[in-house]
C-alpha cells in the first residue's frame, strides 16, 4: 500500500489466505509441505514446496516418490509460507 491509495481511500491489500492443499480439486487447509525437485531440471539444492492437507498428504507424496522427486516431508509453519510457494494441482 502507498500514501496514493490512502488517500483515495482504497481498502488495501486483501488479508493473507490461509494455505490451501496442492491436490486437484481439494479446497482444504493445508498442514503438511512436501518438498521435492526434479534433477533433469533443478539444481540438487533447489527444493520446490506442495502442500498437503491431512487427507491428501499420503497421495501427494507417493505420486512424488514413485517419480523420484520427493525429498522431504514437513509439517507446514503458517510463517514459512511465502509468495515464492509452488503449489501444483496434481491429478
Amino acid at each position: 500500500m502507498n500514501i496514493f491509495d490512502l488517500a483515495a481511500g482504497t481498502p488495501g491489500p486483501p488479508p493473507a489466505a490461509a494455505p490451501m492443499c496442492s491436490r486437484k480439486a481439494c479446497r482444504s487447509e493445508a498442514s503438511w509441505q512436501l518438498l521435492w525437485n526434479n534433477p533433469k531440471i533443478h539444481t540438487p539444492e533447489r527444493r520446490k514446496i506442495w502442500l498437503a492437507c491431512g487427507d491428501h498428504r499420503d497421495w501427494l507424496e507417493d505420486y512424488l516418490q514413485t517419480r523420484g522427486l520427493w525429498k522431504e516431508t514437513l509439517p507446514l509453519e503458517t510463517d514459512s509460507v511465502s509468495g515464492s510457494t509452488q503449489q501444483g494441482q496434481e491429478g
